[in-house]
């Protein structure tokens, strides 16, 4: 028999659901913000939006594992008129 998943993990998982409904990913502690971005990247749901809150927290952790993986941003030109 199984042992049910403990409270942080379901509570990563639900985090994961709703990244859309979340606007600010700092107060996370450090660990808890690379499980949620490996999560993220698991469940597919890393969009350039659920980038941008990952790289506004400022950790360094974050910005190490983005350039490991080679994780870009797409910038789109602005052209003049």
């Amino acid at each position: 028999m199984r042992t049910p998943p403990c409270l942080l993990s379901l509570t990563l998982d639900s985090a994961v659901h709703n990244l859309s409904n979340i606007t600010d990913l700092s107060p996370l502690p450090d660990h808890i913000l690379i499980e949620l971005f490996l999560r993220t990247l698991r469940a597919g749901k890393l969009t350039e939006r659920v980038l941008k809150l990952f790289i506004a927290t400022g950790k360094d952790e974050v910005f190490s594992l983005i350039q490991a993986l080679n994780i870009q941003v797409t910038v789109t030109p602005v052209l003049p008129t």
